[in-house]
């Protein structure tokens, strides 16, 4: 069961002028499955994005890159689910590069215009013969409405699909952000296994682009961990078609670029977000929050020791509020001149731990009743400077373990 989080109403969902989508089920893994998208942008299209820091990053992942880097302009977004294509060598390199071309051919373009992306069992060959026998229905069933059809075709052991739109206002111009993403297990940010596309119909400029996803991707994705391990797949990628009729944004510190940062970045956020309220047999959405720290590195360090902690992920699944098990996970984070003493504890707005240890005021029933809810929240302030930082994350129930051992069955 997924943490307070339903499907997307497909009406909600809004078009981006300059973005069609199309799906078709290739049956990579499974039988009648919707598991291939292709997106295809106009011309003109900028395409920037964030990849995985796995160093064992999957062969899509490096010819996504580098069809980048290459400048030709992007025209479409090709994306499999039920097989990962890494670990698959030299071969999978073939294989990815072989998949663009089967798409470029059948939109009368370059293959480095394509950009492939894969999801699904690591370490197995892509069945590129089964890809490129389902491009064509995709091809054929182009819209611009079909985002909601997209967000299910990217999922593999999500239960929910994840999508989210925002319309703002710049200057009195229209822009529209919509976007989707995957992810369920295998979730820890290093970029950031997790996929996510955000696209608007502004105009930006490739280096102010590069930097947005950048920052939103920071603020989001590497805000979120499951299980504490990096995908060798994960994926962002922002796409801006210059539809919309405002002036291409070129200046970082100019107003429309704050709206549109701000706008992508809140966007980025629920989707991060419904990721780890989707997390592989989760029943609790946990905020971690802290506050007071000397710099941020040192509160993400902080926070990501309590996240990942199976300890206190355990215990949250229990209801159980064993909360030294946080203390323990704060004292092991590797902040060496770390006052303990200082330092105090909240669970949602209970006190629990000051001056070194339990608070005074604090009661086993204060714990319990917190525990009980599905949407929690750690808090941690440190006192010792003016840094903060957020984290979100999920307990480790009795069917995290079920979905992983049987993955591949």
């Amino acid at each position: 069961m997924s943490v307070n989080l339903t499907s997307p109403v497909a009406a909600q969902l809004l078009p981006v002028a300059g973005v069609t989508l199309g799906i078709a089920k290739a049956h990579i893994k499974y039988p009648d499955r919707k598991d291939l998208l292709v997106m295809q942008v106009c011309e003109g299209t900028q395409v920037a994005g964030v990849f995985t820091q796995n160093r064992f990053c999957a062969a899509p992942v490096i010819v996504a890159r580098d069809h980048l880097a290459k400048g030709l302009g992007i025209r479409a977004l090709l994306v499999n689910t039920g097989n990962a294509n890494a670990g698959t060598g030299e071969q999978g390199m073939q294989d990815a590069l072989s998949s663009c071309a089967a798409l470029a051919g059948l939109l009368g373009c370059q293959p480095a215009q394509i950009l492939p992306f894969s999801t699904g069992v690591i370490m197995e060959k892509l069945p590129v013969e089964k890809i490129a026998a389902g491009l064509p229905a995709c091809v054929a069933n182009m819209g611009a409405d079909h985002w909601s059809e997209a967000a299910e075709a990217i999922m593999t052991t999500d239960l929910v699909p994840k999508s989210c739109s925002k319309k703002i206002s710049i200057k009195g111009v229209p822009v529209t952000i919509t976007g989707i993403s995957k992810g369920s297990g295998m979730i820890h940010p290093n970029m950031a296994t997790m996929l996510g596309y955000i696209a608007t119909d502004a105009a930006v400029s490739a280096v102010l682009l590069q930097q947005m996803v950048s920052q939103a991707a920071n603020r989001s994705f590497n805000c979120i961990t499951v299980d504490g391990d990096t995908s060798t797949n994960d994926s962002l990628m922002l796409i801006a078609t210059a539809q919309s009729l405002l002036p291409e944004i070129s200046d970082a510190a100019s107003v429309e670029y704050a709206a549109l940062q701000a706008a992508v970045t809140e966007v980025a956020i629920y989707l991060a977000q419904a990721i780890v309220r989707d997390g592989e047999g989760a029943t609790k959405f946990i905020t971690v929050r802290v506050e007071a720290g000397r710099d941020e590195a040192e509160c993400r360090k902080i926070g990501y020791a309590i996240a990942h902690s199976p300890l206190v992920k355990t215990a949250f699944f229990a209801s159980d509020p064993n909360l030294g098990r946080i203390l323990a996970a704060i004292g092991y984070a590797g902040i060496n001149d770390l006052d303990v003493s200082v330092l105090k504890l909240y669970l949602d707005q209970v006190l629990v731990a000051e001056h070194g240890g339990r608070a005074a005021s604090y009661q086993e029933e204060q714990g319990q009743a917190v525990m009980q809810k599905s949407d929690i929240e750690i808090r941690v302030v440190l006192n010792r400077g003016e840094a903060s930082a957020t984290l979100w994350t999920c307990d480790f129930s009795y069917d995290y373990v079920k979905i992983n051992a049987s993955y591949r069955s």
